[in-house]
């Protein structure tokens, strides 16, 4: 990781009894409808940002900043990042928190108050990378909707639930292997980046929770279009392919080209076994059946 930061203007970054203190000053109690667990340990924040392999002219975006332990960590090592938040409270106090406590930084720092799934390319100037500590409940959601919404982003680094995180990255053949995991191998190359134990949480969730990194595909150099008309073509067929699991693709696949027939004739002219299931496709697999690579 490099940083454009002075040590000596680095961040005051957040442990457990400031948490504790803002939470209860502004009245907030983590939800499991909004997905928040706020992480209380400077470490694990340093890990997160260590682990994003960011440059120091990055356009972070950051989804869930919560009280700022990440988003602190963050503008200590890149121009630009922006807090995409739905709590009204905490996104009014991000910006105070940050003059407080990175007041070298604090032009660097963009709050948007906005539900994450309805965010558009309107609502934010080009982001490069995406750093964020998900919300548990709308992770895969929120992380597959910022891919689709900004091809801009080239890195991606989340935590997330350990058995998303585990699925996300899963290969070909694993019983975990499923409709995250083709997804994400869409528009990148998709890895485990660590695991977080739950007690740098508070509260602590009953989970362990797991890092992700997604090295985008480069531009020109992508295996095939990722952009939405393949998307559109591709993505019904991964969500056919895994509605029932236990079936085979000729079987899967007979609502999405109306029969079982014509789904297996159109998986042999893709040079697909009709008998395989989805679990056994690689990403290019399915591309390749969708015809968008030809």
């Amino acid at each position: 990781m490099t940083s454009s930061v002075d040590p000596a203007d680095s961040a005051d970054l957040l442990g457990p009894v400031e948490i504790r203190s803002m939470a209860e000053r502004l009245g907030v109690s983590p939800t499991k409808k909004l997905g928040q667990n706020f992480v209380h340990d400077p470490n694990t924040v340093r890990r997160i940002v260590a682990a994003a392999d960011l440059s120091p002219d990055e356009h972070v975006v950051e989804i869930g900043p919560g009280l700022g332990s990440l988003t602190l960590a963050l503008l200590d090592t890149v121009e630009r990042v922006t807090a995409v938040e739905i709590d009204s409270r905490l996104a009014a106090e991000l910006p105070a928190t940050v003059e407080n406590r990175a007041a070298p930084f604090a032009d660097r720092l963009r709050v948007v108050e906005k539900d994450a799934l309805r965010i558009s390319a309107e609502d934010l100037d080009t982001p490069t990378a995406l750093v964020a500590n998900l919300p548990y409940n709308v992770s895969v959601p929120v992380l597959l909707h910022f891919l689709a919404t900004f091809p801009s982003i080239r890195r991606v680094l989340v935590m997330v639930q350990a058995e998303v995180a585990d699925r996300l990255a899963a290969v070909p053949g694993s019983k975990i292997y499923g409709v995250p995991s083709v997804k994400a191998a869409f528009y990148g190359d998709v890895r485990r980046a660590g695991s977080i134990g739950r007690n740098v949480f508070w509260p602590a969730p009953k989970i362990e929770s797991g890092l992700v990194r997604i090295d985008r595909f480069l531009p020109g150099s992508e295996p095939w279009p990722i952009d939405a008309e393949a998307r559109a073509r591709v993505f019904p067929i991964v969500d056919a392919a895994f509605a029932q699991r236990r079936k085979t693709l000729r079987a899967a696949l007979a609502g999405y080209y109306g029969s079982p027939a014509a789904a297996g004739e159109a998986l042999a002219a893709a040079g697909i076994d009709p008998q395989l299931r989805g679990e056994r496709l690689s990403v290019a697999d399915f591309v390749h059946l969708a015809g968008v690579d030809s």
